[in-house]
Protein backbone atom coordinates (compact mmCIF):
# COMPACT_ATOMS: atom_id res chain seq x y z
CA UNK A 1 0.00 0.00 0.00
CA UNK A 2 1.14 3.48 -0.86
CA UNK A 3 0.90 4.83 2.68
CA UNK A 4 2.39 1.89 4.60
CA UNK A 5 5.78 3.52 5.19
CA UNK A 6 4.26 6.89 6.03
CA UNK A 7 1.78 5.26 8.39
CA UNK A 8 4.55 3.21 10.03
CA UNK A 9 6.52 6.30 11.01
CA UNK A 10 3.43 7.97 12.47
CA UNK A 11 2.49 4.78 14.35
CA UNK A 12 5.90 4.79 16.02
CA UNK A 13 5.31 8.35 17.17
CA UNK A 14 1.93 7.61 18.75
CA UNK A 15 2.32 4.03 20.07
CA UNK A 16 3.57 5.10 23.50
CA UNK A 17 0.65 7.49 23.79
CA UNK A 18 -1.71 4.60 23.02
CA UNK A 19 -0.25 2.64 25.94
CA UNK A 20 -0.71 5.66 28.21
CA UNK A 21 -4.32 6.06 27.10
CA UNK A 22 -4.99 2.38 27.73
CA UNK A 23 -3.54 2.56 31.24
CA UNK A 24 -5.49 5.71 32.05
CA UNK A 25 -8.75 4.13 30.88
CA UNK A 26 -7.93 0.96 32.81
CA UNK A 27 -7.79 2.94 36.05
CA UNK A 28 -11.23 4.46 35.57
CA UNK A 29 -13.54 1.73 34.22
CA UNK A 30 -17.26 2.29 33.88
CA UNK A 31 -20.09 -0.18 33.46
CA UNK A 32 -22.36 -0.51 30.43
CA UNK A 33 -24.59 2.50 29.78
CA UNK A 34 -22.65 4.40 32.49
CA UNK A 35 -19.55 5.38 30.46
CA UNK A 36 -19.94 9.10 31.12
CA UNK A 37 -16.37 9.98 32.09
CA UNK A 38 -14.92 7.59 29.50
CA UNK A 39 -16.98 9.01 26.66
CA UNK A 40 -16.16 12.57 27.72
CA UNK A 41 -12.44 11.73 27.74
CA UNK A 42 -12.74 10.22 24.27
CA UNK A 43 -14.75 13.19 23.00
CA UNK A 44 -12.24 15.76 24.24
CA UNK A 45 -9.27 13.75 23.00
CA UNK A 46 -10.76 13.46 19.50
CA UNK A 47 -11.53 17.17 19.41
CA UNK A 48 -7.88 17.93 20.18
CA UNK A 49 -6.77 16.22 16.95
CA UNK A 50 -8.56 18.68 14.68
CA UNK A 51 -10.02 17.76 11.26
CA UNK A 52 -12.64 15.49 12.84
CA UNK A 53 -16.41 15.94 13.01
CA UNK A 54 -17.00 14.71 16.56
CA UNK A 55 -20.50 13.93 17.83
CA UNK A 56 -22.42 12.17 20.61
CA UNK A 57 -25.10 9.98 18.96
CA UNK A 58 -26.20 8.57 22.33
CA UNK A 59 -25.62 9.61 25.92
CA UNK A 60 -22.39 7.63 26.42
CA UNK A 61 -21.10 6.96 22.89
CA UNK A 62 -18.91 9.02 20.57
CA UNK A 63 -18.30 9.11 16.83
CA UNK A 64 -15.78 11.05 14.78
CA UNK A 65 -15.88 11.45 11.01
CA UNK A 66 -12.76 12.09 8.95
CA UNK A 67 -13.39 13.19 5.38
CA UNK A 68 -10.49 12.38 3.10
CA UNK A 69 -9.17 14.79 0.49
CA UNK A 70 -10.11 12.36 -2.29
CA UNK A 71 -13.64 11.19 -3.13
CA UNK A 72 -14.57 7.60 -2.35
CA UNK A 73 -16.55 5.27 -0.16
CA UNK A 74 -16.85 5.13 3.62
CA UNK A 75 -15.33 2.82 6.23
CA UNK A 76 -16.43 2.57 9.86
CA UNK A 77 -14.01 1.33 12.54
CA UNK A 78 -15.40 0.44 15.94
CA UNK A 79 -14.08 0.17 19.51
CA UNK A 80 -16.13 -0.64 22.61
CA UNK A 81 -15.57 1.26 25.87
CA UNK A 82 -17.44 -0.41 28.75
CA UNK A 83 -16.06 -2.47 31.64
CA UNK A 84 -17.34 -5.33 33.79
CA UNK A 85 -18.63 -5.69 37.39
CA UNK A 86 -15.48 -7.49 38.57
CA UNK A 87 -13.12 -6.69 41.45
CA UNK A 88 -9.63 -6.48 39.94
CA UNK A 89 -6.93 -8.66 41.53
CA UNK A 90 -3.98 -7.34 39.50
CA UNK A 91 -1.48 -5.22 41.41
CA UNK A 92 -0.51 -2.87 38.60
CA UNK A 93 0.23 0.78 39.25
CA UNK A 94 -2.65 1.43 36.87
CA UNK A 95 -5.11 -1.07 38.39
CA UNK A 96 -8.77 -0.07 38.64
CA UNK A 97 -9.53 2.73 41.07
CA UNK A 98 -13.25 1.96 40.94
CA UNK A 99 -14.12 -0.83 43.44
CA UNK A 100 -15.95 -3.74 41.86
CA UNK A 101 -15.44 -2.52 38.30
CA UNK A 102 -12.68 -3.64 35.95
CA UNK A 103 -11.63 -3.63 32.32
CA UNK A 104 -11.45 -7.42 32.15
CA UNK A 105 -12.10 -7.82 28.43
CA UNK A 106 -9.66 -5.48 26.70
CA UNK A 107 -12.05 -2.65 25.89
CA UNK A 108 -9.61 -0.11 27.34
CA UNK A 109 -7.11 -1.30 24.72
CA UNK A 110 -9.69 -1.17 21.94
CA UNK A 111 -10.52 2.44 22.77
CA UNK A 112 -6.85 3.43 23.01
CA UNK A 113 -5.99 1.82 19.66
CA UNK A 114 -8.84 3.56 17.87
CA UNK A 115 -7.87 6.91 19.40
CA UNK A 116 -4.34 6.31 18.15
CA UNK A 117 -5.62 5.49 14.67
CA UNK A 118 -7.75 8.63 14.63
CA UNK A 119 -4.71 10.72 15.57
CA UNK A 120 -2.52 9.18 12.87
CA UNK A 121 -5.15 9.29 10.14
CA UNK A 122 -5.91 12.97 10.71
CA UNK A 123 -2.30 13.55 9.71
CA UNK A 124 -2.84 11.44 6.58
CA UNK A 125 -6.13 13.10 5.63
CA UNK A 126 -4.83 14.40 2.29
CA UNK A 127 -4.08 10.83 1.20
CA UNK A 128 -7.40 9.25 2.24
CA UNK A 129 -9.84 8.30 -0.49
CA UNK A 130 -13.32 8.53 0.96
CA UNK A 131 -14.39 8.85 4.60
CA UNK A 132 -13.54 7.13 7.87
CA UNK A 133 -16.00 6.95 10.75
CA UNK A 134 -14.51 6.16 14.17
CA UNK A 135 -17.16 4.54 16.40
CA UNK A 136 -16.58 4.51 20.15
CA UNK A 137 -19.41 2.30 21.33
CA UNK A 138 -20.92 2.00 24.77
CA UNK A 139 -22.44 -1.07 26.43
CA UNK A 140 -21.10 -4.09 24.57
CA UNK A 141 -21.23 -6.21 27.72
CA UNK A 142 -24.91 -5.77 28.57
CA UNK A 143 -27.81 -6.75 26.33
CA UNK A 144 -29.55 -5.26 24.41
CA UNK A 145 -26.17 -3.62 23.80
CA UNK A 146 -25.00 -0.25 22.62
CA UNK A 147 -24.36 -1.21 19.00
CA UNK A 148 -28.04 -1.68 18.17
CA UNK A 149 -28.85 1.60 19.88
CA UNK A 150 -26.28 3.38 17.70
CA UNK A 151 -27.65 1.71 14.57
CA UNK A 152 -31.15 2.87 15.45
CA UNK A 153 -30.06 6.52 15.61
CA UNK A 154 -28.45 6.29 12.16
CA UNK A 155 -24.75 5.89 12.90
CA UNK A 156 -24.33 3.34 10.09
CA UNK A 157 -26.23 5.31 7.46
CA UNK A 158 -24.13 5.65 4.31
CA UNK A 159 -21.34 3.33 5.55
CA UNK A 160 -19.97 0.91 2.92
CA UNK A 161 -17.76 -1.31 5.12
CA UNK A 162 -17.13 -1.80 8.83
CA UNK A 163 -14.34 -3.44 10.84
CA UNK A 164 -13.66 -3.98 14.50
CA UNK A 165 -10.77 -5.34 16.55
CA UNK A 166 -10.82 -7.45 19.69
CA UNK A 167 -7.78 -8.19 21.84
CA UNK A 168 -7.69 -11.90 22.74
CA UNK A 169 -5.63 -13.19 25.65
CA UNK A 170 -5.92 -16.89 24.58
CA UNK A 171 -4.13 -15.97 21.32
CA UNK A 172 -0.38 -15.20 21.64
CA UNK A 173 0.78 -11.70 20.83
CA UNK A 174 2.12 -11.64 17.29
CA UNK A 175 -0.88 -13.41 15.75
CA UNK A 176 -3.96 -11.94 14.12
CA UNK A 177 -7.05 -14.15 14.02
CA UNK A 178 -8.86 -14.12 10.67
CA UNK A 179 -12.19 -15.90 10.38
CA UNK A 180 -14.30 -16.24 7.24
CA UNK A 181 -18.06 -16.50 7.75
CA UNK A 182 -19.45 -16.78 11.29
CA UNK A 183 -16.95 -15.61 13.90
CA UNK A 184 -19.12 -15.44 17.03
CA UNK A 185 -22.37 -17.12 17.98
CA UNK A 186 -25.93 -15.99 18.40
CA UNK A 187 -26.50 -15.49 22.13
CA UNK A 188 -29.99 -15.88 23.57
CA UNK A 189 -31.20 -16.27 27.15
CA UNK A 190 -34.18 -17.89 28.80
CA UNK A 191 -35.93 -17.76 32.16
CA UNK A 192 -38.36 -20.51 33.15
CA UNK A 193 -40.68 -20.58 36.15
CA UNK A 194 -42.26 -23.91 37.07
CA UNK A 195 -45.37 -23.63 39.24
CA UNK A 196 -46.26 -26.59 41.40
CA UNK A 197 -48.14 -26.97 44.66
CA UNK A 198 -46.24 -26.52 47.86
CA UNK A 199 -46.57 -28.56 50.99
CA UNK A 200 -44.80 -30.41 53.76
CA UNK A 201 -41.72 -32.38 52.77
CA UNK A 202 -43.02 -35.41 54.66
CA UNK A 203 -46.09 -35.59 52.40
CA UNK A 204 -44.87 -35.13 48.80
CA UNK A 205 -47.93 -36.96 47.47
CA UNK A 206 -50.13 -34.10 48.67
CA UNK A 207 -48.37 -31.53 46.53
CA UNK A 208 -46.73 -31.05 43.15
CA UNK A 209 -42.98 -30.81 43.61
CA UNK A 210 -41.54 -28.16 41.25
CA UNK A 211 -37.96 -29.06 42.23
CA UNK A 212 -38.34 -32.63 41.00
CA UNK A 213 -40.09 -31.39 37.86
CA UNK A 214 -37.45 -28.72 37.29
CA UNK A 215 -34.74 -31.37 37.54
CA UNK A 216 -36.42 -33.34 34.77
CA UNK A 217 -36.72 -30.21 32.65
CA UNK A 218 -33.01 -29.53 33.12
CA UNK A 219 -32.03 -33.07 32.10
CA UNK A 220 -34.27 -33.03 29.05
CA UNK A 221 -32.89 -29.69 27.88
CA UNK A 222 -29.48 -31.36 27.61
CA UNK A 223 -30.95 -33.78 25.06
CA UNK A 224 -31.56 -30.96 22.58
CA UNK A 225 -27.91 -30.92 21.55
CA UNK A 226 -27.24 -34.64 21.81
CA UNK A 227 -30.50 -35.99 20.36
CA UNK A 228 -32.39 -33.22 18.53
CA UNK A 229 -29.67 -31.50 16.54
CA UNK A 230 -27.88 -32.41 13.33
CA UNK A 231 -24.33 -33.30 14.47
CA UNK A 232 -22.96 -31.06 11.71
CA UNK A 233 -24.48 -28.01 13.43
CA UNK A 234 -23.09 -26.22 16.47
CA UNK A 235 -25.21 -25.47 19.50
CA UNK A 236 -24.79 -24.95 23.24
CA UNK A 237 -27.69 -25.02 25.69
CA UNK A 238 -26.54 -24.24 29.23
CA UNK A 239 -28.74 -23.98 32.32
CA UNK A 240 -26.85 -21.65 34.63
CA UNK A 241 -29.48 -20.82 37.25
CA UNK A 242 -31.72 -23.08 39.36
CA UNK A 243 -33.44 -21.50 42.35
CA UNK A 244 -36.16 -22.86 44.59
CA UNK A 245 -37.05 -23.52 48.17
CA UNK A 246 -36.36 -21.79 51.48
CA UNK A 247 -36.56 -24.53 54.12
CA UNK A 248 -35.57 -28.18 54.57
CA UNK A 249 -39.09 -29.35 55.36
CA UNK A 250 -41.10 -27.35 52.81
CA UNK A 251 -41.80 -28.22 49.19
CA UNK A 252 -41.90 -24.83 47.46
CA UNK A 253 -44.59 -23.51 45.17
CA UNK A 254 -42.20 -22.55 42.37
CA UNK A 255 -38.68 -22.97 41.05
CA UNK A 256 -36.85 -20.79 38.56
CA UNK A 257 -34.36 -21.90 35.92
CA UNK A 258 -32.35 -19.77 33.55
CA UNK A 259 -29.61 -20.12 31.02
CA UNK A 260 -28.21 -19.35 27.61
CA UNK A 261 -28.36 -20.71 24.07
CA UNK A 262 -25.46 -20.28 21.65
CA UNK A 263 -25.77 -21.09 17.94
CA UNK A 264 -24.58 -20.00 14.51
CA UNK A 265 -27.52 -20.86 12.26
CA UNK A 266 -30.68 -18.78 12.44
CA UNK A 267 -32.74 -21.90 11.72
CA UNK A 268 -31.09 -23.74 14.62
CA UNK A 269 -31.64 -20.69 16.78
CA UNK A 270 -35.37 -20.67 16.11
CA UNK A 271 -35.75 -24.47 16.35
CA UNK A 272 -34.02 -24.46 19.74
CA UNK A 273 -36.35 -21.80 21.06
CA UNK A 274 -39.35 -23.91 20.05
CA UNK A 275 -37.81 -27.12 21.40
CA UNK A 276 -37.12 -25.59 24.83
CA UNK A 277 -40.75 -24.55 25.24
CA UNK A 278 -41.96 -27.92 23.96
CA UNK A 279 -39.87 -29.73 26.59
CA UNK A 280 -40.97 -27.46 29.43
CA UNK A 281 -44.61 -27.73 28.41
CA UNK A 282 -44.50 -31.51 28.09
CA UNK A 283 -42.71 -32.21 31.37
CA UNK A 284 -44.77 -29.81 33.46
CA UNK A 285 -48.10 -30.96 32.03
CA UNK A 286 -47.18 -34.60 32.62
CA UNK A 287 -46.84 -33.85 36.34
CA UNK A 288 -49.76 -31.50 36.76
CA UNK A 289 -47.66 -28.35 37.00
CA UNK A 290 -47.71 -25.16 34.93
CA UNK A 291 -44.99 -22.87 33.66
CA UNK A 292 -44.01 -19.47 32.34
CA UNK A 293 -41.11 -18.92 29.97
CA UNK A 294 -39.37 -15.73 28.92
CA UNK A 295 -37.08 -16.32 25.94
CA UNK A 296 -34.96 -13.31 25.00
CA UNK A 297 -33.29 -12.94 21.61
CA UNK A 298 -29.81 -11.57 22.24
CA UNK A 299 -26.84 -10.66 20.08
CA UNK A 300 -26.76 -12.21 16.64
CA UNK A 301 -23.79 -14.06 15.20
CA UNK A 302 -21.00 -11.90 13.78
CA UNK A 303 -20.77 -12.89 10.12
CA UNK A 304 -17.53 -11.81 8.46
CA UNK A 305 -18.03 -10.85 4.84
CA UNK A 306 -15.75 -12.93 2.59
CA UNK A 307 -14.58 -10.02 0.41
CA UNK A 308 -13.85 -7.65 3.28
CA UNK A 309 -12.16 -10.45 5.24
CA UNK A 310 -9.91 -11.25 2.28
CA UNK A 311 -8.95 -7.58 2.06
CA UNK A 312 -8.16 -7.60 5.79
CA UNK A 313 -6.05 -10.75 5.49
CA UNK A 314 -4.12 -9.27 2.55
CA UNK A 315 -3.54 -6.10 4.59
CA UNK A 316 -2.30 -8.01 7.65
CA UNK A 317 0.07 -10.01 5.44
CA UNK A 318 1.42 -6.86 3.84
CA UNK A 319 1.68 -4.71 6.97
CA UNK A 320 2.63 -7.26 9.64
CA UNK A 321 3.76 -10.31 7.67
CA UNK A 322 2.28 -13.67 6.70
CA UNK A 323 3.49 -15.19 9.98
CA UNK A 324 0.93 -13.07 11.81
CA UNK A 325 -2.08 -14.58 10.03
CA UNK A 326 -3.95 -17.17 12.07
CA UNK A 327 -6.95 -18.85 10.44
CA UNK A 328 -9.16 -18.84 13.51
CA UNK A 329 -12.24 -21.04 13.99
CA UNK A 330 -15.61 -19.60 15.03
CA UNK A 331 -16.13 -19.23 18.78
CA UNK A 332 -19.23 -19.65 20.88
CA UNK A 333 -18.81 -16.28 22.57
CA UNK A 334 -21.01 -13.41 21.40
CA UNK A 335 -20.44 -9.82 20.33
CA UNK A 336 -22.82 -7.01 19.48
CA UNK A 337 -20.52 -5.90 16.65
CA UNK A 338 -23.04 -8.01 14.73
CA UNK A 339 -25.47 -5.09 14.85
CA UNK A 340 -23.03 -3.09 12.72
CA UNK A 341 -22.04 -5.90 10.35
CA UNK A 342 -25.70 -6.70 9.70
CA UNK A 343 -26.02 -3.21 8.20
CA UNK A 344 -23.05 -3.38 5.82
CA UNK A 345 -20.27 -5.84 4.89
CA UNK A 346 -17.76 -6.14 7.71
CA UNK A 347 -14.96 -8.04 9.37
CA UNK A 348 -14.28 -8.59 13.05
CA UNK A 349 -10.58 -9.23 13.72
CA UNK A 350 -8.90 -10.98 16.64
CA UNK A 351 -5.62 -9.48 17.86
CA UNK A 352 -3.41 -11.84 19.85
CA UNK A 353 -2.64 -10.32 23.26
CA UNK A 354 -1.56 -13.22 25.47
CA UNK A 355 1.98 -13.95 26.58
CA UNK A 356 2.68 -17.07 28.62
CA UNK A 357 6.27 -16.00 29.35
CA UNK A 358 4.97 -12.85 31.03
CA UNK A 359 2.23 -14.69 32.91
CA UNK A 360 -0.50 -13.10 30.78
CA UNK A 361 -2.60 -16.22 30.53
CA UNK A 362 -5.87 -15.44 32.31
CA UNK A 363 -9.07 -15.60 30.28
CA UNK A 364 -11.40 -12.75 29.56
CA UNK A 365 -13.72 -11.72 32.42
CA UNK A 366 -11.19 -13.00 34.97
CA UNK A 367 -10.16 -10.70 37.87
CA UNK A 368 -6.51 -11.06 36.79
CA UNK A 369 -7.09 -10.62 33.07
CA UNK A 370 -4.55 -8.45 31.29
CA UNK A 371 -2.93 -8.04 27.89
CA UNK A 372 0.57 -7.83 26.48
CA UNK A 373 0.67 -4.18 25.50
CA UNK A 374 2.82 -5.02 22.46
CA UNK A 375 -0.50 -6.11 20.92
CA UNK A 376 -1.64 -2.48 20.91
CA UNK A 377 0.90 -1.62 18.24
CA UNK A 378 -0.28 -4.55 16.09
CA UNK A 379 -3.88 -3.39 16.32
CA UNK A 380 -2.92 0.21 15.72
CA UNK A 381 -1.12 -0.70 12.49
CA UNK A 382 -4.18 -2.56 11.24
CA UNK A 383 -6.49 0.37 11.96
CA UNK A 384 -4.16 2.92 10.40
CA UNK A 385 -3.73 0.91 7.20
CA UNK A 386 -7.35 -0.25 6.87
CA UNK A 387 -8.66 2.87 5.07
CA UNK A 388 -5.96 2.60 2.42
CA UNK A 389 -6.70 -1.06 1.74
CA UNK A 390 -10.46 -1.15 2.15
CA UNK A 391 -11.29 2.20 0.51
CA UNK A 392 -8.79 2.03 -2.36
Amino acid sequence: MLETKIGESLVQKVKDQVVEWRRFLHQYPELSFQEEETSQFVYETLQSFGSLEVSRPTKTSVTARLVGALPGKSLAMRADMDALPIEEENEFDFASKHPGVMHACGHDGHTAMLLGAAKVLTELQEHIQGEVLFIFQHAEELQPGGAQEMVEVGVMDGIDKVIGLHLFSPVPVGQIGITYGPMTANCDTFDIQIKGQGGHASQPEAGIDPIAIGSQVLNNLQHIVSRSLDPAEKLVVSVTKFHGGTAYNVIPETVNLGGTVRSFSQDVREQTRAKIESIVKGVTEAHGASYEIDYQWGYSSVMNDSEVTQEVEDMVTEVLGSDYVLQAPPQMGSEDFSAFSQQTPGCFIGVGAGNEDKGMVHPHHHPRFTIDEDALEDGLKILVNAPFKLLD
